[in-house]
C-alpha cells in the first residue's frame, strides 16, 4: 500500500511530507510557548527593556519561519515538475522575506512606541508631534518597498526590466495618482507653513474642532461633538483656515437698550458700571462703551470688550452678563423692550 503511486509520489512519500509539515507546526507552537513562558519572563526581570521588546516582537515571526521552512522541506521531498517546483520555491522565498520585513517593522514600531513617543509627548513643541507619524510611515513604507524588490528579485524576476516596463505606464499612473500626489504636497505645505499645530482649535470647511493628527495624506480633526473628521490635505491647503487657538483675544459685542425715561446721569452711570465690570474681571481686557443710538423704543449703549486668550469663553461671558444684570437692577437701570403708544382721536 505504501508503494502505490498517487500524483507522481508514493503513499510513503506523501505520509512523510505530511509528517514533516505537522512536526513543523508543532515545533512552531512549542517555540512560541517556550518564548512566552521562559525567555519572555526572563527578559521582564532585566533592567534593559530592549531585550524584552526584541523577544516580544520576534516570537510570532520566528514561529512562522519554522512552519514555512517545514512546509518547504516537506514539499521539496516530493517529486514534482520543474515548473511547479520553481513556482513553489519562488513563493517560499517571497514569504520568508516578507516574514523578515514583518519582524523588522514590528520591532521598529515597538521601539518607537516605547522610547520615542513618551519623549515626544513630554516635549513642549508640536514639531515632533507632526514629524513622528510621518517618519514612521515613511520608514515602514521604505521597508516594505525594499522587501517587495528583494522578494521579486529572489523569485527570479528581473527587477530592472520590471521597473523599465513600469515607466511605460508612468504617465497613466501619474494621472490616476494626481489626487494622492496633491494630498502629499498638501501635507508638506501644512508642515512648512504651519497654519496650525497639533491640538489647535480651528474652523475649516464648515467644521470646528481640534487638530489630532497631521499625516502625509490627510489631516484628522476632532469636532466639538467628539467626532473625527478626516480631510484630504489638498482640501486643507485650498480652503481658508481659521485658527481659533492663535487668536490674541475674543471680541464680544452687544447692544444694551435702556428705556427712554432714562436720564443723562443714568446713562453715564451705566457706562461707568460697564467699564468697572471689565476692569475687575481677570479674564477680560479693553472695552469700547458708547451711547450709540436712539432706537425705536430704547436708548442704545454699544458695549464691546475682549476676552483674553486662553480664558473660558462661555464662562467669562456668563459672568460679565450676570454682573451687568445684577448692577443694573441694583441701580434701577431698566432695559427696554418693544412698546407702542396708540393715540386715539375723538
Amino acid at each position: 500500500m505504501l508503494d502505490k503511486i498517487y500524483l507522481g509520489n508514493t503513499m510513503e512519500a506523501w505520509l512523510y511530507a505530511i509528517f514533516i509539515a505537522g512536526v513543523s507546526i508543532i515545533l512552531g507552537k512549542l517555540l512560541y510557548w517556550v518564548i512566552q513562558k521562559t525567555l519572555k519572563a526572563y527578559t521582564k526581570k532585566t533592567d534593559n527593556n530592549l531585550d524584552f521588546i526584541f523577544v516580544d516582537m520576534i516570537e510570532e515571526p520566528l514561529s512562522l519561519a519554522i512552519v514555512l521552512f517545514g512546509f518547504w522541506f516537506a514539499i521539496d521531498i516530493l517529486t514534482i515538475s520543474d515548473s511547479i517546483k520553481k513556482f513553489i520555491d519562488s513563493a517560499f522565498y517571497f514569504l520568508i522575506i516578507f516574514n523578515i520585513a514583518w519582524f523588522v517593522t514590528r520591532l521598529f514600531d515597538a521601539v518607537i512606541e516605547k522610547y520615542i513617543v513618551p519623549k515626544v509627548k513630554e516635549s513642549e513643541t508640536d514639531l515632533d508631534d507632526i514629524l513622528l507619524p510621518i517618519i514612521r510611515k515613511l520608514v515602514n513604507f521604505s521597508i516594505w518597498a525594499v522587501t517587495i524588490i528583494i522578494g521579486v528579485d529572489n523569485a527570479g524576476y528581473n527587477v530592472t526590466t520590471m521597473i523599465t516596463g513600469l515607466g511605460i505606464g508612468g504617465l497613466v499612473f501619474a494621472l490616476a495618482a494626481k489626487d494622492a500626489v496633491s494630498n502629499l504636497f498638501g501635507g508638506f505645505i501644512i508642515f512648512s507653513d504651519k497654519p496650525f499645530n497639533i491640538n489647535d482649535r480651528i474652523i475649516l470647511n464648515g467644521f470646528e474642532g481640534y487638530v489630532r493628527e497631521i499625516g502625509l495624506r490627510s489631516t484628522k480633526l476632532e469636532t466639538l461633538e467628539g467626532r473625527i473628521v478626516t480631510m484630504p490635505n489638498s482640501n486643507v491647503t485650498d480652503n481658508p483656515v481659521l485658527n481659533v487657538s492663535k487668536e490674541k483675544a475674543r471680541k464680544m459685542k452687544t447692544i444694551l437698550g435702556l428705556t427712554y425715561d432714562t436720564s443723562v446721569e443714568d446713562i453715564e452711570l451705566a457706562k461707568t458700571i460697564l467699564a468697572n465690570i471689565i476692569e475687575k474681571n481677570e479674564h477680560t481686557k479693553d472695552a469700547v462703551i458708547a451711547f450709540d443710538s436712539f432706537g425705536d423704543f430704547s436708548l442704545n449703549i454699544l458695549f464691546i470688550y475682549w476676552i483674553k486668550s486662553g480664558s473660558p469663553i462661555a464662562k467669562t461671558q456668563d459672568a460679565v452678563n450676570m454682573q451687568i444684570l445684577r448692577e443694573f437692577n441694583q441701580n434701577k437701570l431698566n432695559f427696554a423692550f418693544p412698546t407702542q403708544t396708540v393715540i386715539l382721536e375723538k
